[in-house]
């Protein structure tokens, strides 16, 4: 619908009219240097220098010919390259490639960035050459960042700086272990420029004076992959984590959620049998159920056809009581239609990932 009335702007308008509000195009360059996050004692033999790193940030800017771009006070979105030397010689560096959204605050000189993305690690775990890494299981890992910046733009001609905070964090969803992971936070400064003339931003006069409702929605859904537990080399199984729950839209931006999930983890049944034949001095009964289930309340963010998603839960049925009872996930959805959508989430237990969860769900 809104590729079809932007058709009928144009024809309106004769071109002119849709140019005034196009996406213009920067760059930005930023250097950071900083500590990992010793979030396991087992972690401090990987700590031996102050991890640096560069990320170079290919940017649309948007000036307001979408609905959402005055929404959410007309972000950037683009894609990202991220390179981090952890200065040490067991964990290696690290090179990432994603996307991002970059939002705006205090007349636009705070800016909050959240990206999301593949990163490939030089010196993954290996059980002869490099036993010791218990942070990267596997050469292919997932890339979280949290950036925020105070910024300048076009300080002299089309260039400008910015400094700040990054967060990176980097994890395969133990698709393969060992995965504690990694999770740095350090001090950042960089130059930006803009390739076009920024032009005038389009106000969405009209729809910020309607008040939006919807009613309860009901959402089904199924998370899964394969994942492997903590036992090196116990193999990847696949999981099944499946969800029921409603969610309420309080504006056009948020909905808070409301949900139970069943979780049939195949690796967690492998890992009570493990423990049960093992380790007979820690006595595990060998039948016990596998299965839990949780409770959670969530938040979810909707941009445009893409949301994040943030949920909190708790496990009111786990026989098998090996992880601490509460339990976080993020995801990044996408919405096919106003009913159907997909994602890519990770849960974690504290910090430590358990899975990262591919998602097909409905929202009626």
């Amino acid at each position: 619908m809104k590729a079809l009335f932007s058709v009928f702007l144009f024809l309106i308008t004769g071109f002119v009219f849709a140019q005034d509000f196009d996406d213009s195009n920067a760059i930005d360059v930023d250097f950071f240097r900083g500590n990992v996050i010793a979030h396991s004692p087992n972690l401090y033999q990987l700590i031996t220098g102050h991890p640096d790193g560069l990320m170079l940030s290919f940017s649309k800017k948007t000036h307001g010919n979408e609905e959402w771009h005055s929404i959410y006070n007309y972000p950037d979105y683009g894609t990202y390259f991220l390179f981090q030397d952890f200065k040490n010689d067991i964990l290696g560096k690290n090179y990432a490639l994603g996307t991002f959204y970059n939002f705006y605050f205090l007349n636009r000189n705070l800016t909050f960035k959240v990206a999301q993305g593949i990163s490939v690690t030089t010196n993954p775990y290996e059980k002869l050459s490099n036993s010791k890494n218990i942070a990267f299981g596997s050469k292919l890992l997932g890339n979280i960042n949290f950036v925020l910046d105070y910024k300048k733009v076009n300080i002299i001609d089309k260039f400008g700086i910015q400094a700040g905070l990054i967060f990176t964090h980097f994890s395969n969803g133990r698709m393969k272990s060992p995965n504690s992971g990694i999770n740095t936070y350090s001090l950042n400064i960089g130059i930006n420029y803009n390739f076009d003339d920024v032009p005038n931003k389009k106000q969405d006069s009209i729809a910020s004076k309607l008040k939006f409702t919807e009613p309860i929605k009901y959402n089904i859904l199924l998370r899964t992959g394969f994942n492997e537990s903590t036992v090196i080399d116990s193999g990847q199984l696949p999981f099944y984590h499946i969800g029921f729950y409603v969610d309420k839209r309080i504006n056009r931006k948020s909905a808070l959620q409301l949900g139970t999930e069943l979780f049939l983890t195949m690796s967690n049944k492998e890992f009570i049998r493990f423990r049960a034949i093992s380790f007979p001095e820690k006595p595990v009964d060998i039948n016990t159920d596998y299965k839990r289930v949780g409770v959670f309340i969530g938040h979810e963010l909707f941009i445009n056809r893409i949301s994040l998603e943030a949920q909190l839960g708790y496990y009111i049925y786990q026989p098998f009581k090996f992880d601490i009872p509460i339990y976080d996930r993020v995801c990044a959805k996408y919405y096919l239609s106003n009913k159907i959508f997909t994602g890519l989430s990770l849960k974690t237990q504290g910090f430590l990932a358990e899975a990262l969860e591919f998602v097909v769900g409905v929202r009626l």
